[in-house]
């Protein structure tokens, strides 16, 4: 049985054709087929390096502070008013306002004249009855005779000792007036209570004053008192710094922001915290020798929190999404992710960081913008000494 040879197809080729010239076979094959072969030709070639560069930083390790301000009131270790005990007239003012007056020194008259008859008529009174009282004493003495020689009766005896118990009494409660009389001149000379300066003096001489009425007040600046108020969480973190006496040295900044030239230490805090407010109050005294600090005004404590230790990050290697904060850790392979941290303070220029982030692990310095998550960048190593140059933090 004879077997047939295998049919071939062949082109068909113009007469006027050379035989030796290529077969242009790409000009027959269909359009989407040449596009494929384009695809798979540029696909198998080598991967695109990246060009982007951008600095890249560890976090910065090493012990710090935390500075944090409060609002301060200040106030004289010794602050009084100089009330009248009585009522009367201003007799004499013996000081000026602004004058440094010293612990018993006059200040003012009250209708002294008047007090010294007042009391010069106590004294007389005692002198009577004093002098009464004598009398019935010696008339007790000689009725006592009497009646030891049957002359005089015991009822006798027994009245002359009812007048010299009678007169007794009567010789105290002059006593008691003439005391009073003394009491009431004392309190028409005012005296200063203590060393201090003297502030606005409201009555002058010939006013009519009431008793309990403001006369001036008083205050001993030689050192000051600061009050100022906590948190129940400040407290809490700071209540063991208030047990080293170093850590209780705090700065007081004045008014127009520049620092007081003394600082001052926390002596106590109050027993309870406010229920209104949530805070607590701590007093701090500062020595004011030049007398820069006045009473009533006010002013700023600064408190240092020393931090061992920290690691912290830039504030511009972070961005926020929905009120969480994100850096962008750099991979060994180049990538980047995004990734939460939670920071525990916040300083100039600087976050420290609590959680998220690893003193070795790379982060990217600036430029987090515009990065996405996953996305292959050329990393350029910057040191932390250049990278707190530029942010402008030492």
């Amino acid at each position: 049985m004879a077997i047939a040879a295998p049919r071939r197809s062949f082109f068909p080729l113009s007469t006027n054709e050379n035989l030796d010239q290529p077969l242009n076979l790409l000009s027959s094959l269909p359009v989407h087929l040449v596009f494929l072969s384009l695809v798979t030709t540029c696909s198998s070639g080598p991967e695109a390096v990246p060009t982007e560069t951008y600095p890249v930083i560890t976090p910065l390790v090493q012990d710090t502070a935390l500075l944090k301000n409060y609002v301060a009131e200040i106030h004289s270790v010794q602050f009084v008013e100089v009330r009248s005990h009585i009522g009367g007239y201003m007799e004499k003012i013996h000081v000026d306002e602004g004058q440094l007056v010293h612990e018993g020194q006059p200040l003012f008259n009250v209708s002294s004249a008047e007090r010294a008859l007042e009391l010069q008529r106590a004294n007389a009174a005692w002198k009577v009855v004093q002098a009464e009282l004598t009398a019935a004493e010696v008339e007790l003495r000689n009725t006592g005779s009497l009646v030891d020689q049957h002359i005089s009766s015991q009822a006798e005896l027994d009245l002359t000792r009812a007048r010299v118990d009678a007169l007794r009494a009567r010789l105290e409660e002059a006593a008691s007036t003439r005391d009073q009389a003394a009491l009431n001149l004392s309190y028409a000379h005012i005296k200063a209570p203590y060393r201090g300066k003297i502030n606005r003096i409201p009555f002058k001489t010939g006013s009519i004053v009431q008793e309990a009425d403001v006369l001036t007040t008083i205050t001993d600046n030689s050192e000051m008192f600061a009050y100022f108020h906590l948190s129940e969480l400040d407290y809490m973190q700071l209540r063991s710094s208030f047990r080293d006496t170093t850590l209780r040295r705090v700065t007081l900044l004045l008014p127009n922001g520049v620092p007081y030239q003394h600082q001052g230490r926390i002596e106590v805090a109050e027993s309870e915290f406010d229920r209104a407010t949530g805070n607590i109050a701590i007093r701090a005294r500062f020595p004011n020798a030049e007398g820069v600090l006045k009473h009533g005004a006010n002013a700023n404590i600064e408190l240092r929190r020393p931090l061992e230790d920290a690691v912290m990050v830039p504030q511009r290697s972070t961005f926020e999404v929905q009120d969480k904060l994100y850096v962008m850790v750099v991979r060994p392979d180049s990538t980047v992710e995004q990734r939460n941290i939670t920071t525990a303070f916040r300083l100039p220029d600087l976050y420290v960081v609590q959680s998220g982030l690893k003193p070795n692990e790379s982060i990217v310095f600036e430029g987090v913008q515009r990065l996405r998550h996953e996305d292959r960048i050329m990393p350029v190593p910057t040191s932390t000494h250049e990278a707190l140059k530029k942010i402008g933090s030492h």
